[in-house]
């Protein structure tokens, strides 16, 4: 049989002694052996530290994301993938449930490699937030900066999603260029084993980045106690053992990091006009029969609360029981069922126990189905459970949380007592509401909303580009409040900066764009070069400036831009209307007027490195601009960002039109492509 190993220090750790067996939760048979680790774990932490941080740290966010996109593109592969689906299934999932877990958790990586690629640039420190000026004169000033903490990250993951679970945490971390350490749920440990013994023979990432920890429950305890104030957690588990975490010294005395996702008794709301025979109370009901069955509800975001309107309930219940009648409950493998087993007996024992809580204050509407040639006594089946609640404000049914293929429908009679029920769960993950009454969708959408980390809203006009109640975004958070855990997951760049430590810097403007590689307003400019639209991307250094010739602005200019673009605002047009204005003091250019105006100051006409202008950032119009004013633009490199390999990079110009009295009438980004010199980055030689 085969013995769950693990991947600390650089290799592949084979425990020395007998484990229990981890066997197939649809047939009872052995797949694989859990055994103590039998290494000391803090040589993990030492190693995760001293080689995989130095590694990551030298890598730019944009070599960091490329990474994660190969490694994502690799286990995407066939053969990659189904050699994890075959394990898959000895977890209890079908194809569709595995198909979540595998090539969700490889598109988190793709998904983060492009946005780290998209809105950090090219480097090791980003910048948060704009520049804080200290004094009048501009030579002391402040940013906030992001940079790698000098730690690792201990992940401790659920069984029900050991491939999936892993990268999601993985990801942002490893953008941020914090290494991870993985300890899985023994259950399904073999399935995550696979996953890092997959990256780790692609050989793409840097040694110490990421491993492997197949330890028992009991020896955790050794892995924390070596972290400390530069060092994270992030669990995804119990509200038991979250509090165990909490009050763990390595949190309470050294200030580790913790991100808790726990139990969460997630709802969806039937909203009243969505009566039956709308499309959003079918949506409703395949919503609430595919969280119930998918995984065999073994998801953190499944829905165990069901509200309905009082005056919906009976054809709800009988519509729901109808839709669970046809799903098929057997083998995973067989391409038929519609839903597998529970991850192993002891767990569908702890839900059998808490059914048997919620009926006692609830009655079934649907608890048994025939089985598809599969033996219940060694598979851990259950059929989907469908309950009633006797009483909506029944403690039980807002606080037992029954981990499997279970819900409870709760009547409710008007939408402030929806929101009162659904918030009475103590802080959730993930609520959905079902309705195209935009005013009833409102008022559960803002009700809801400080109890939860996410809320959907499905209508028929979204519900055929939806991803669903229970699917997390790469680009949004996954937590929830209270019960929940009170943590944040993913979030885009969010969960990346959740990583970092964020750090005021105080000093000259020269000193400040010396330690974030981007132009601060005040620091020194390099003029001696001559137009800085000739130079190439290597050849241009942030500081780069010109000072531009001048340009009057005429009523004439203002009356042709006027009529060839149509916009005649009365400001524009009406001198005495410009006059009555609070902001206005007569006559002005329209503001589009003075940028084109800007442009034709500073762009060289000629063929050279600029390849094109794609956009504008941060655009304010300072100061109007008048009849008869003269401007001039001051135009600096302010940041530049190469592009691996196309032959050109990124190039921000904060741009600055100023008048004949030295003020600022208007302050942007202009944001080009450069050119790299011949030969270099993919540039074509001369």
């Amino acid at each position: 049989m085969h013995r769950v190993e693990s991947y600390v220090a650089g290799a592949w750790h084979r425990p020395p002694s007998d484990g229990r067996a981890l066997r197939d939760a649809a047939t009872g048979d052995a797949v694989a052996e859990l055994s103590p680790a039998g290494f000391e774990l803090k040589g993990v932490v030492e190693h995760g530290r001293a080689v995989g941080g130095p590694a990551l740290r030298e890598l730019t966010f944009h070599q960091r994301a490329t990474i994660l996109r190969n490694v994502g593109k690799m286990l995407l592969t066939d053969e990659a993938k189904e050699q994890l689906y075959d394990l898959s299934y000895c977890t209890g999932a079908t194809r569709a449930d595995s198909w979540i877990d595998i090539e969700g958790g490889a598109g988190v990586l793709m998904s983060y490699a492009s946005k780290a690629r998209r809105e950090l640039p090219n480097a090791t420190v980003a910048v948060d937030g704009a520049t804080e000026a200290l004094s009048r004169d501009d030579s002391f000033s402040a940013v906030h900066i992001l940079t790698a903490r000098k730690g690792v990250e201990v992940q401790i993951n659920a069984f029900n999603f050991p491939v999936w679970g892993m990268l999601e945490k993985l990801a942002p971390a490893f953008i941020a260029g914090v290494p991870s350490i993985v300890k899985p749920a023994s259950v399904t440990a073999y399935l995550a084993e696979a996953a890092v013994r997959l990256i780790v023979e692609s050989g793409l990432m840097p040694e110490g980045s990421v491993q492997l920890v197949c330890a028992s429950p009991d020896e955790l305890g050794g892995l924390l106690a070596c972290l400390g104030g530069q060092d994270s957690i992030a669990f995804t588990g119990s509200a038991a053992t979250a509090a165990a975490l909490r009050n763990h010294p390595a949190v309470t005395e050294r200030a580790t990091r913790l991100n808790v996702e726990a139990d969460s008794l997630n709802a969806a709301v039937l909203a009243p006009a969505a009566a039956p025979g709308t499309a959003e109370f079918d949506l409703f009901c395949a919503e609430v029969v595919k969280e119930m069955t998918s995984k065999a509800g073994q998801k953190c975001t499944a829905i165990r609360r069901t509200l309905v309107p009082e005056q919906h309930l009976g054809a709800a219940a009988e519509a729901l029981a109808a839709a669970l009648a046809e799903v098929v409950v057997g083998d995973p493998r067989d391409r038929a069922t519609g839903m597998g087993s529970l991850v192993g007996l002891a767990q569908r024992d702890e839900v059998a126990a808490s059914v048997a809580a919620l009926r006692e204050v609830a009655v079934p509407v649907v608890d048994s189905c025939d089985l598809s040639s599969v033996d219940s006594v060694i598979g851990a089946f259950m059929a989907p459970t469908l309950l009633q609640a006797t009483d909506p404000r029944s403690e039980t049914v807002h606080t037992t949380e029954a981990f499997g293929p279970v819900s409870t429908l709760v009547p409710y009679g008007g939408l402030d007592e929806a929101v009162e029920l659904v918030a009475a769960g103590g802080g959730s993950l993930v609520a959905s509401l079902y309705g195209a009454d935009r005013d009833e969708v409102a008022v559960l959408a803002t009700g809801v909303a400080s109890h939860h980390g996410r809320v959907l809203i499905m209508d028929e006009t979204m519900a055929a580009a939806s991803t669903g109640h229970g699917s997390p975004l790469p680009p949004l958070v996954h937590g929830g409040p209270g019960r929940a855990g009170g943590g944040q997951e993913m979030g885009g760049m969010r969960g990346v900066f959740a990583h970092m430590q964020r750090t005021a810097v105080q000093g000259s403007p020269d000193m400040l764009t010396a330690v974030t590689g981007e132009y601060i307003g005040g620091s020194s400019i390099a003029s001696h070069k001559g137009h800085p639209f000739k130079l190439t991307f290597d050849d241009l250094e942030v500081g780069d400036s010109i000072t531009t010739g001048s340009r009057a602005v005429t009523r004439a200019d203002i009356a042709a831009f006027a009529e060839s673009t149509g916009d005649k605002f009365y400001a524009h047009m009406d001198e005495e209307a410009a006059a009555r204005s609070p902001i206005f003091n007569g006559l002005v250019a329209h503001g589009y007027l003075v940028l084109s105006f800007a442009a034709g100051l500073f762009v060289w006409p000629d063929e050279g490195p600029v390849l094109a202008n794609y956009g504008i950032d941060r655009l304010r119009f300072a100061k109007p601009t008048y009849p008869g004013d003269e401007i001039h633009v001051v135009l600096t490199c302010k940041r530049k960002t190469q592009l691996d390999g196309r032959g050109y990079g990124e190039v921000a110009w904060d741009t600055r039109v100023v008048n004949q009295h030295g003020e600022v009438n208007a302050a942007y980004d202009v944001l080009t492509m450069v050119a790299n010199a011949p030969g270099v980055n993919g540039a074509p030689g001369r």
